[in-house]
């Protein structure tokens, strides 16, 4: 085997966290901000999208650092908040490691940690969700902080929360002890579904037209690239309310003395994005600006990083050392040293990978079965391992195909399918998967030639299956010792979603709101 490939699966015992080494003698320790979006792809200024205006990221961007190479492992929204709040991959927390689980006590989050040494610790909008985190005695945990959620504001389209976040954030900064630092977790509900249709084009002004390509796997018509434009409203909604946090820090004389971080769980709500292992579901954005402890504000940085990054980063900055912290074992390493460094796009050698991969998403497949995925990126490809090539992707067709939210595409590409069969678009979006992908996402950044099957990629598939399997066993992978189904075997904690399909066979209606009703097929697809 060609060494270049052998040598990152000889490095898989080598990057591993390091302890906290941050001084507070030698940087004050900041205040936090950290902001995330619901179902927010790679759309802003700062990475070149025209038709999406996100002048407040861009200014994060601008003043601090802006990521490329940013990603979530988990692209759903339970399990993805899970890993920003533990640094730990979803594989290694057990039942949070499904969507709409019961959060295991003994897995604690950072803003947990937090509160615990004294900080105030507050939030507005979307904590971890869904599913049900409760302490040892059975109350409700504050996982993300204290709500303050009281103010509201008529939102600009019917769908759009009316949550005021920007002013529950003033109502926290007046909270705040004297004295006491503090963390807020911002997490806008938007770009989430639903959307008010064509409301990007009536109430922004944004053009079909402004959409410069729409994905290979998506058709290009006008009832897509509408939907698009209402996606891109709901992201400008969420980027005016950091602004508006922005300029009240500022108006405080808090914002340089503020570590910001803004994000978003995972892709787009759309077919393809949301819920897969595609650069379309993992690949998010990410800017980070905190004057005093950014060397050389304004660099992009092409470094590897991922979810599993933001527990130990946080708890470095704060002075919280992890075994005074609580918190189960952090598989992340904290950004301290690309943070401090002068050098933009490559800062770390070692951080040329990430790990990505899913188990049960969502509800609606026999047994509540999920459909389990690993997959590595690196050296410009992306590999994935379908453990259950049988089961689909997407959900079962006769509940709905549950793993994609309901949406005007959505039902475009459903209908095209009974009109033909063998539609490409509903092959490529909702179609059974092979057991293994490998696609080159500088030639294919849209993931629609599976290089897989091909004699002249069967080294660098075999790479990097190895040296993904290897990194997993490291991380106690239940999946990779032949124990993958105890995520089946997870209960949900929603009642309404438990054993959905046998009920909906029975002919019950179990309720599914964020699908459409026309998503569900009259009979079984082969």
């Amino acid at each position: 085997m060609n060494l270049r490939l052998l040598r990152p699966i000889l490095l898989a015992f080598a990057f591993l966290p390091l302890a906290s080494t941050w001084s507070a003698a030698a940087t004050p320790r900041p205040n936090i901000l950290f902001a995330i979006a619901d179902d927010w792809g790679r759309h802003a200024g700062a990475y070149g999208t025209a038709w999406v205006r996100t002048p407040a990221f861009d200014r994060v961007a601008r003043e601090g650092l802006l990521f490329t190479n940013a990603y979530t492992p988990n692209a759903k929204c339970a399990p993805s908040r899970a890993i920003v709040l533990t640094g730990r991959h979803s594989w290694q927390l057990e039942e949070a490691g499904n969507h709409m689980p019961y959060f295991p006590v003994k897995f604690r989050g950072w803003p947990e940690a937090l509160a615990a040494k004294g900080w105030f610790v507050g939030m507005t909008g979307k904590g971890w969700a869904p599913g049900v985190a409760n302490d040892a005695s059975g109350r409700p945990r504050l996982i993300t902080g204290r709500p303050f959620h009281q103010r509201t504001a008529p939102p600009p389209t019917r769908f759009i929360s009316p949550k005021d976040y920007a002013a529950n954030f003033v109502d926290f900064l007046d909270a705040v002890p004297s004295g006491a630092s503090w963390c807020f977790w911002y997490g806008a509900h938007e770009p989430h579904r639903a959307y008010e249709f064509r409301s990007g084009a009536e109430k922004a002004g944004l053009k079909p037209s402004d959409i410069p390509r729409v994905p290979a796997y998506w058709p290009d018509n006008d009832t897509v690239r509408h939907d698009i434009l209402d996606y891109a409203l709901e992201v400008e909604h969420a980027d005016a309310h950091l602004g508006r946090m922005l300029a009240e820090l500022e108006r405080r004389g808090l914002l340089d003395n503020t570590l910001v971080i803004v994000t978003s769980d995972h892709g787009m709500p759309f077919p393809r994005a949301k819920g897969y292992a595609y650069p379309a579901s993992n690949q998010v954005p990410l800017a980070i600006r905190w004057p005093a402890g950014v060397t050389r504000p304004g660099r992009v940085i092409d470094d590897f990083v991922d979810f599993t990054d933001i527990a130990p980063t946080v708890l470095d900055v704060a002075g919280v050392p992890l075994a005074d912290s609580g918190m189960a074992p952090i598989t992340g390493r904290s950004w301290r040293e690309i943070l401090e460094s002068p050098a933009e796009r490559r800062v770390i050698a070692a951080r040329d990978h990430v790990l990505i991969g899913k188990e049960r998403n969502d509800a609606g497949r026999p047994g509540d079965g999920g459909y389990p995925i690993r997959g590595i990126v690196r050296d410009g490809f992306l590999y994935l391992r379908n453990y259950e090539p049988d089961r689909w992707p997407a959900g079962n067709p006769e509940t709905g195909y549950l793993d994609t939210d309901g949406s005007p595409t959505k039902t475009f590409i459903l209908e095209a399918r009974r009109r033909n069969p063998a539609d490409k678009y509903w092959a490529v979006n909702f179609g059974k998967r092979p057991a293994e992908e490998l696609y080159d996402l500088s030639r294919d950044p849209d993931c629609v030639e599976n290089l897989a099957p091909s004699p002249a990629h069967q080294e660098r598939r075999v790479a990097m299956e190895q040296e993904m399997t290897a990194r997993l066993r490291a991380q106690g992978d239940p999946r990779m010792f032949g124990h993958g189904d105890i995520f089946d075997r997870y209960p949900i904690a929603i009642p309404e979603s438990r054993n959905f399909h046998e009920r909906f066979i029975r002919g019950e209606n179990p309720k599914a709101g964020w699908v459409n009703p026309g998503d569900f097929e009259p009979e079984p697809i082969p």
